[in-house]
């Protein structure tokens, strides 16, 4: 049997020294600019482009597995949804624990509006009028762009997800859907974790809650295919619920271990144990990916198959996010100082490379010019195809890949510099005013 433990000696008078343990050394980073959720939006931002462009040029359709790893870069959607998740409703999760009131809702919505849609317009107006074609006089069809409804055309007269140069914005308009339901879901979530007399059984209340969430957007699958195959409810928000449903439980546990009742509880073990854990997250991650690659997740090209390949989708989805934001939703703070260099191979198993991976460089320097390249990439994609005179499903990825990129990179940083910075800026004033 191994002795046990004794405390540490004082040299100078031979009593047992006391250590004092700073439990809340490792607790995640509740507060200020999480840089490293920004890397990983400039990664999501980066799979979006890839997976675009791939399917634009057929790489991502041929067969083989180098297409299939391609098309599952689409998994960049479920890690926006769950970073939504995550920095909305962290407010939310912190009053409903504490038990106190949440954030205004009225300035919550107005900072939405004023993040979304300035920038949008500034791309849908230029592809309504170069693609819309013989429906550029229909007020409809401007009307359901414009306000990003237009996923919830049963009849669209155009193919894929959306019309053309704005295929990509059925995902922004599901995350539109989730910012007018955030409010409402966290009434619920609160009003149901009031029956908690303590902080931890408020916890167990919420992650109960957001478990039933999940499980309910399963079920959302079911009319999608029954009574009859509607393929459009792929983009809505009620099936994509599990995926904002894992961010939102991610803020909660982070906000929780900094409340939980003794020194080191289950929750903050738990954080602990994933925020130090990447790779191992990683690994996991990188296995729902490939899962995502297999004919079980449905077709490459939008087509979500039946019933049960939905399921097994929404399954991937769920646990890629899950996993590749966790360990850094979960992750202390880092120090501040110069950035650390990896040097030495035990920082792998301390989870200090992946925070210098999410605030390498080239991920500071995409991640506030992210939403742009979103939203650009697509109009420069066709631009581009059209200037060079390829046909749809063929070309070369790279010869495509790299002046999209560096198109919609430029595009973005104007966007983010002319338009995104003034919104916020002038978002936040008008509150600060009224207040």
């Amino acid at each position: 049997m191994a002795p046990t433990p004794s405390a540490p000696e004082d040299p100078t008078s031979g009593s047992p020294r006391t250590v004092t343990v700073d439990h809340t050394r490792l607790l995640p980073q509740v507060s200020g600019r999480h840089h490293s959720l920004d890397g990983v939006r400039s990664l999501a931002c980066l799979m979006v482009l890839v997976v675009h462009v791939s399917t634009e040029t057929g790489d991502a359709l041929a067969p083989g597995p180098v297409g299939a790893l391609l098309s599952a870069s689409a998994m960049a959607v479920p890690l926006f949804f769950a970073l939504s998740g995550v920095l909305l409703y962290r407010p939310w999760a912190r009053a409903a624990l504490d038990g106190t009131r949440g954030p205004n809702t009225r300035a919550y919505l107005w900072r939405r509006v004023m993040r979304v849609f300035p920038a949008y317009w500034v791309v849908a107006v230029p592809a309504l009028l170069l693609y819309a074609g013989e429906h550029l006089g229909s007020v409809r069809h401007w009307f359901e762009v414009l306000t990003l409804t237009f996923p919830l055309n049963t009849s669209p007269h155009w193919a894929g997800p959306g019309p053309r140069g704005l295929g990509q914005m059925w995902s922004l308009s599901v995350e539109i859907a989730f910012y007018l339901a955030l409010p409402l879901i966290a009434v619920f979530l609160s009003l149901w974790a009031k029956g908690g007399r303590t902080v931890d059984a408020r916890g167990r209340r919420i992650i109960g809650g957001l478990v039933l969430i999940a499980a309910l957007s399963y079920l959302a699958l079911v009319p999608q295919y029954y009574p009859e195959p509607r393929e459009l409810m792929h983009s809505w928000l009620p099936r994509c619920m599990g995926m904002f449903a894992v961010g939102m439980a991610l803020a909660t546990l982070s906000e929780w271990a900094w409340r939980e009742s003794g020194p080191d509880g289950p929750v903050r073990r738990f954080c602990r144990t994933i925020g130090t854990s990447p790779a191992l997250c990683w690994m996991v991650a990188a296995a729902f990916y490939a899962l995502q690659a297999t004919p079980a997740t449905g077709g490459r090209f939008f087509e979500p198959g039946n019933l049960w390949m939905s399921v097994v989708e929404s399954s991937a989805s769920i646990g890629f996010a899950f996993f590749v934001v966790a360990p850094v939703a979960l992750a202390p703070r880092a120090p501040d100082g110069p950035r650390r260099r990896l040097r030495s191979p035990a920082t792998w198993t301390d989870g200090a490379w992946l925070d210098g991976l999410m605030r390498h460089p080239v991920m500071v320097y995409f991640a506030p010019i992210s939403y742009g390249v979103f939203l650009w990439q697509f109009v420069v994609l066709y631009l581009w195809r059209d200037f060079t005179g390829q046909e749809v499903f063929t070309g070369s990825f790279w010869l495509d890949f790299v002046p999209v990129l560096i198109g919609s990179v430029l595009l973005g940083k104007l966007t983010h510099q002319l338009v995104e910075e003034p919104s916020r800026r002038w978002s936040r004033r008008f509150f600060a005013a009224e207040r």
